[in-house]
């Protein structure tokens, strides 16, 4: 039986984390056109297509998945430092543990830092083209994030033990860390694919990280569905704002701190082969890029008009929000199969 006080937290403290984002929002506004930090947008001769749908959102300002790893880690301080004193209640609410979510914090602060300098080098048109980081050296830093957290799991949490839906969990040794890996870096990328549209990527991750506060709810990790929660309330502010047209969008800062956290949260859950199903939105992007580069590299034809492939259904007429709002009915269709799928795979295996 779920402790009543513990559903008020999870809901308190994702109304807290929504007022103080939005709150602050203009301020971060005000900074992200008061200093032109633009995303810089494919030429016309580099993606044709892709700039005749997209030259209208120039000038939109890009980092503002700061908004959200920002809010979630001063809060996080906050309610840490608040459980340092005997003050009634307010000490109750501290969520940061060193088994649920220092980690998880850790890497969405650190992935967000990361992501925001990339951002930093597209808006000064340095990189590949101008466009940042390149894809491969985005892939090795990803590794190197997935390399620390399986570390982190594997040595300091002595956690090997993986589970498989339906069947039950097996203690695997040493594979826990490539599988680990593959996670990491296979969620980031799908994600980073995904913000291409206005509230594409963050109503996705809406679900996503919702689905996985219900599945720690359901394991008695308390402490991580409230982190969860809190992302989910950050995420609806900075939808607020980035909802078509959007007043700014999420950037690699945004995307590649929430893919990373996605999959770890994922792997503390246990539930990494649920996380196809819950994050299924992600995997379709991810594999449409995948399909692209693959047939025009060795057929040098290409299967869609653009990948990945919300961009296709552009290119094909779809207004942008009609795309946008689409992939919102999949991902929660998804989010609650997979939820379905765990309870199920608990009812039958009797373990999580």
């Amino acid at each position: 039986m779920i402790d009543p006080t513990i559903i008020y937290k999870i809901l308190l403290l994702t109304t807290v984390s929504f007022i103080v984002a939005f709150t602050w929002t203009p301020a971060l506004t005000h900074i992200l056109y008061r200093f032109k930090l633009v995303k810089s947008l494919r030429s016309k001769k580099q993606a044709p297509i892709f700039y005749k749908m997209h030259e209208k959102k120039a000038g939109t300002p890009t980092m503002g998945g700061v908004l959200i790893w920002g809010t979630v880690f001063v809060l996080s301080l906050i309610f840490l430092l608040l459980s340092q004193f005997s003050v009634p209640f307010l000490s109750e609410l501290n969520f940061l543990t060193r088994g649920q979510t220092l980690l998880p914090l850790g890497a969405l602060v650190a992935s967000g830092i990361v992501g925001l300098a990339d951002d930093l080098l597209n808006v000064r048109g340095i990189g590949k083209n101008g466009g940042g980081i390149h894809i491969r050296h985005r892939l090795i830093l990803y590794s190197i994030i997935a390399v620390i957290g399986a570390w982190w799991f594997f040595d300091k949490l002595d956690w090997d033990l993986f589970h498989i839906p339906f069947v039950g969990a097996f203690n695997i040794g040493w594979w826990y860390i490539p599988i680990f890996i593959l996670v990491i870096v296979g969620t980031s990328f799908s994600v980073n694919q995904t913000d291409g549209l206005d509230g594409l990527a963050g109503g996705s991750l809406v679900s996503s990280f919702g689905a996985f506060a219900v599945i720690a709810l359901f394991q008695e990790k308390y402490d991580l569905a409230v982190f969860c929660g809190v992302i989910v309330g950050a995420l609806l502010a900075f939808l607020w704002f980035n909802i078509y047209p959007a007043r700014f969008i999420m950037g690699d800062t945004g995307a590649m701190s929430l893919g990373v956290t996605l999959a770890i949260v994922a792997m503390l859950t246990n539930t990494a082969l649920l996380l196809p199903i819950i994050g299924f939105v992600f995997v379709v992007e991810a594999i449409s890029t995948i399909i692209q580069i693959v047939s025009k590299k060795v057929f040098h034809k290409k299967v869609f008009l653009v990948a990945p492939i919300h961009h296709h259904f552009e290119a094909k007429g779809w207004p942008e929000p009609k795309v946008v709002m689409r992939f919102w009915v999949v991902s929660w269709v998804f989010a609650a199969l997979g939820i379905i799928f765990f309870i199920l795979d608990v009812s039958i295996t009797g373990s999580f």
